[in-house]
């Protein structure tokens, strides 16, 4: 069985108990400015392993890295008007520089939509410029009232893709390539964590955006986290940019359609609590950053040579292991600092073993310990890594649908949404249910199909609305 930590139980506390193991994991602490968030580095370590599979899918998607400014001009952000509504109440602006008053305020990128767009009216030119397809990693501010680490901070990592179209078919393709293709691949494939997809009601859609794709996890207080959004902009910034490219059919002057797309260190926040237990993090296997620790429980003749040895064998298997040789701290607390960071394998080596020939295996995820041959612990490592992956998403998935209500009204919607989601027909909700939710603190976290697919619209027969409340 798991070793119990230190931590609040999520039963009794759900929110200390995020807090303690932020804190006791050594993933982040606050900043010296209300809002602000320091990454310690295992915490970083695994934002690394998240952005570096990210990266990977968004350049296979066809995007190229490139970076924007922190600073933009104040004019460029009310060129969009519901844009810059949207955005006022987080906008942190800078009005005073190199000792005098700016003849013009600049604000910290709250997003990059403007900025780009200013940029994007320079570089399209024709068809044969199109598309364009952009992405940078970054940081963001957004002034947060009520600031939690990783999950709501002022200032936060991410990246944001943005891109030019000659259509509005093609820009559509496109964000529902990122949104399907991308992250929802990634989160399920590399995060073990399901996802429901949909697109976000006009209320909840992206300040400028025509649509807004999106994917919602559940965490394990029953709450949705919003994981990841994809935008259609329609002509909106192509109009306020001018944005513009001549038409391989007319040679006429025709507006671009563009989307924007974005995930951030939000999904660390996620991860935490879709899998984390009272004993700390459960990280998924391909994302931890150390899959496999070696621990030497005692010291004793040509101990820590096997160990090393095991590190050696399961590195060349293509894990990523490390060894734990640290004898001046106890072996209980080793143990639970490991669990704490969850650590997905423990192998343990002691006198005893070395004698027998034999290590002791733990595997986080389902606590289950056994003995083994010490030449065996590779090949059974590697098995055993792939198979807590798909455990770990199995077991998120049966609780969200335990979770997951199928109601017909707004009152069952509204008891529903008290420990866990609703899903309940769209037309038996509507624009004015949404609003009623809305004052309990519940909001359409989605509009979906019966299928789990994306509706066309929000008038599509047949369309379901998740509701939960959310982080």
């Amino acid at each position: 069985m798991v070793r119990q930590s230190v931590l609040a139980s999520q039963s009794s506390d759900f929110p200390r108990w995020y807090q303690d193991v932020v804190s006791k994991a050594e993933l982040a602490e606050n900043g010296p400015v209300r809002g602000t968030m320091v990454i310690r580095p295992y915490g970083y370590a695994i934002w690394e392993r998240m952005q570096e599979d990210m990266n990977r899918r968004i350049k296979a998607a066809g995007a190229q890295n490139a970076y924007f400014p922190l600073f933009i001009p104040e004019s460029y952000l009310s060129r969009e008007a519901e844009h810059v509504e949207g955005f006022s109440p987080e906008l942190a602006v800078v009005t005073h520089a190199g000792g005098k008053e700016l003849e013009e305020p600049i604000v910290v990128r709250p997003t990059s939509e403007t900025v780009i767009g200013e940029y994007l009216a320079k570089w399209v030119s024709s068809y044969r410029d199109l598309p364009l397809l952009l992405n940078q990693w970054s940081n963001v501010v957004r002034w947060e009232l009520r600031p939690r680490l990783f999950l709501r901070t002022s200032e936060f990592l991410w990246q944001e893709g943005h891109t030019a179209h000659a259509s509005r078919e093609d820009a559509a393709a496109y964000a529902s390539r990122i949104h399907r293709g991308v992250y929802e691949e990634f989160m399920t494939d590399l995060l073990a964590i399901p996802v429901f997809r949909g697109r976000k009601t006009r209320q909840e859609r992206f300040a400028g955006a025509i649509n807004t794709l999106t994917l919602e996890g559940m965490m394990r207080d029953g709450k949705a986290l919003q994981m990841g959004t994809s935008h259609e902009l329609g002509q909106n910034f192509a109009r306020a940019f001018g944005i513009r490219y001549a038409s391989a059919q007319s040679g006429q002057q025709e507006l671009c359609w563009t989307t924007s797309w974005g995930t951030s260190t939000r999904m660390v926040g996620g991860l935490i609590m879709t899998h984390g237990d009272d004993a700390g993090l459960l990280l998924p296997p391909r994302l931890a950053p150390i899959q496999v620790l070696v621990l030497v429980v005692k010291d004793g003749d040509g101990v820590r040579d096997a160990a090393t040895r095991v590190v050696a064998e399961l590195t060349d298997a293509g894990v990523r292991a490390e060894l734990d040789a640290d004898l001046d701290t106890s072996f209980g607390r080793r143990v639970v600092d490991a669990e704490l960071k969850g650590i997905p394998v423990r192998v343990e080596i002691g006198p005893r073993d070395l004698a027998a020939g034999q290590a002791t295996v733990v595997r986080r995820i389902d606590g289950s310990k056994e003995t083994l041959p010490v030449d065996g612990v590779a090949r059974y490592v590697t098995e055993a890594l792939g198979a807590d992956q798909q455990a770990l998403f199995e077991r998120a998935v049966r609780f969200r649908d335990d979770r997951t209500a199928d109601v017909e009204t707004i009152d069952e919607a509204r008891e529903a949404a008290s420990a866990g989601f609703a899903r309940i027909p769209w037309a038996a909700l509507g624009e004015d249910g949404e609003r009623t939710l809305a004052e309990s603190a519940i909001t359409v976290r989605c509009l979906t199909r019966p299928d789990g697919d994306v509706p066309d619209s929000d008038s599509e027969p047949d369309t379901l609305a998740i509701v939960a409340r959310a982080y």
